[in-house]
């Protein structure tokens, strides 16, 4: 691999943060991160104890002058993303890389739908992506430069573009929210050293897609719904976003890619 290469994809001295860290889509990639160079990955999530865990199995792997930081917290309230932002702050005099990655889902039949699991979703799923964004925006200004700007990755959905059969009102709809939050936030960083970006993820192994992965009937009829035909991996996710972090990224700002084998797009 040539050194110009390297030096596109490299996330080597970053420091990243993954909200949603624990597991999942999350926790590929924060370790895609690790394994592209950066420097400092702080990971967040509700669970404490799931999330150290998967703090200490990344440590373990990590290269010297690598470290990655568990910090727990609830994104669904301001307190949280209140709480959060000001850790953070404390420690790092700046933020190159955000990810959004914290999400709930909620199903329930038309007719059905609580208020409550609408109000849940939409507060983790949209509300924290703006107000996190906000807490932490003079820290991702301050990482970035003309020639390699800071960056914020929201994590959307393949269902945000499109109508699916699943009665999941709210996930849906706040991924399509989502977004368009992105393209307003890209819109309104342009001109201050920060891109912002989303990813539509298909069909990974998550919390979130278990009651349809663990059943092997089930895990064949979605990966059958894939026009690729598999469901997504690890290095598909790691890819995309370690892209989208490093200077390959830079002149990206305000799209929302889909990566779902063709889901949405094919």
């Amino acid at each position: 691999m040539t050194d110009r290469i390297q030096d596109l994809f490299s996330l080597a001295g970053k420091t990243a943060i993954v909200t949603g860290g624990s597991r999942g889509i999350g926790e590929m990639i924060a370790e895609g991160f690790l394994d592209a160079g950066a420097a400092k990955v702080i990971v967040t999530a509700r669970k404490a104890e799931a999330l150290e865990s998967t703090a200490n199995r990344l440590n373990e792997k990590a290269a010297e002058g690598q470290t990655v930081v568990a910090i727990p917290g609830d994104l669904g309230t301001p307190e949280g993303i209140t709480a959060f932002a000001d850790a953070v702050k404390a420690d790092n005099d700046a933020i190159d890389i955000l990810v959004n990655n914290a999400g709930a889902a909620w199903g329930a039949p038309f007719g059905e739908y609580p208020v409550d699991g609408w109000d849940k979703v939409m507060n983790v799923n949209v509300r924290s992506i703006y107000f996190l964004t906000e807490a932490l925006a003079d820290h991702l200004r301050g990482a970035g430069t003309e020639d390699d700007p800071a960056r914020v990755i929201n994590v959307g959905s393949v269902d945000g573009l499109r109508a699916c059969d699943i009665e999941h009102y709210a996930y849906s709809t706040s991924k399509a929210a989502v977004h368009h939050l992105t393209r307003q936030l890209a819109k309104r960083l342009k001109h201050e050293n920060v891109r912002v970006n989303a990813i539509a993820p298909g069909p990974f192994e998550s919390n979130m897609m278990a009651f349809a992965l663990r059943d092997e009937e089930a895990r064949a009829a979605v990966a059958a719904d894939v026009p690729v035909g598999r469901i997504g991996n690890p290095d598909d996710m790691a890819g995309l976003t370690i892209f989208l972090a490093s200077k390959a990224g830079a002149y990206l700002t305000g799209v929302v890619i889909p990566v779902g084998g063709g889901i949405a797009t094919a």
